[in-house]
């Protein structure tokens, strides 16, 4: 592959990756890996939820929290 196809390659993985963060976004898909980078960074002493501990938490955010749902 020559460096024009591998650059071109490289840029649509990083598209790719960027779409699908941006989905999981808008569709409220919990993203724990970010979460583990935020604690990483921001809350170095705090141990991290397990992945269904975290999963659990943000389902119940999700449909118990005070957003401004009308029902």
């Amino acid at each position: 592959m020559g460096t024009d196809a591998a650059n071109e390659s490289r840029s649509i993985a990083a598209r790719l990756a960027r779409a699908v963060v941006a989905v999981r976004t808008m569709i409220g898909a919990p993203d724990y890996a970010r979460y583990l980078a935020h604690q990483r960074t921001r809350h170095p002493d705090v141990t991290p939820l397990s992945r269904e501990a975290f999963a659990r938490e943000r389902e119940r955010a999700r449909y118990e929290g005070t957003g401004s749902r009308c029902c």
